[in-house]
């Protein structure tokens, strides 16, 4: 009893039973439909599935590295010290950056030798094109996790799930293992506002042609610009309201 009144009124817990589940059949149920449409048609399809793994990831990381670091603060009970202190939120944030970036660095290089060493898989086989792709994927993962943070920043314990699965939400639109061209037309509509959807479509172009896919990169890094000036402004509103409230010293409770 005491689990299903927690269910009653936390949206995050409600995720975990419908979305995610809900997530997954979207997913898998695209590529299904991706590989059934262009199966005749898909050269080097392991560099696909695996190069798009590897970003994917690397995107992720970028994410957790700022969320989790929140939460570190938080499960130590140390936010309240450091922003008592004269550290602005805007050092705070770099600092978080900086921790995501050594990350996504680690992760990164693991993630390369073990595709090359398993699969025979070199990542960088796609080229020079590969390091606008995986920047533009890093500013996007900062931008959710930064987000990510002011939501736990203003509703607390109950909103900390986010912080493993957020960026899941934006991966069915991503075209992170299929093209665009597979989802259904309001979901198309969607893609076009993700950053990820033209960095994904961008590196199967590379792959498949050769070609460097300047239109793709530059959309991406505009709606990335879009993203993080939108995720610091919330931020920086979010903190305000906090510490208006006085509710600084519960976060995590």
């Amino acid at each position: 009893m005491r689990h299903l009144y927690l269910y009653k009124r936390s949206l995050p817990r409600l995720m975990e039973i419908f979305y995610w589940p809900f997530l997954d059949l979207l997913l898998w149920g695209f590529i299904s439909l991706y590989l059934v449409r262009f199966r005749e048609g898909m050269p080097n399809f392991v560099a696909f599935l695996l190069g798009a793994l590897i970003l994917w990831d690397i995107l992720f990381r970028s994410q957790q590295g700022i969320s989790v670091s929140f939460l570190e603060d938080v499960w130590a009970r140390n936010l309240l010290n450091l922003f008592a202190s004269p550290l602005k939120p805007m050092e705070y944030i770099s600092g978080l950056v900086l921790v995501s970036f050594f990350k996504i660095t680690i992760a990164g290089a693991v993630l390369s030798l073990l595709a090359w060493l398993l699969y025979s898989f070199n990542i960088f086989v796609i080229g020079i094109s590969l390091v606008p792709f995986i920047l533009s994927l890093v500013v996007l993962g900062l931008a959710i996790g930064i987000f990510t943070t002011a939501l736990i920043l203003r509703f607390g314990q109950q909103a900390e799930v986010l912080a493993w699965g957020i960026a899941l939400i934006f991966q069915p639109v991503s075209a992170v293992f299929y093209p665009v061209s597979v989802l259904p037309p309001f979901l198309q509509a969607i893609a076009r506002y993700v950053p990820a959807s033209y960095v994904f479509e961008g590196m199967r172009a590379v792959v498949t042609t050769g070609k460097f896919p300047l239109t793709e990169l530059l959309w991406s890094f505009g709606l990335d610009a879009v993203y993080l000036l939108a995720a610091l402004l919330i931020f920086c509103r979010v903190l305000r309201v906090v510490r208006k409230l006085g509710l600084l010293a519960r976060v995590g409770e």
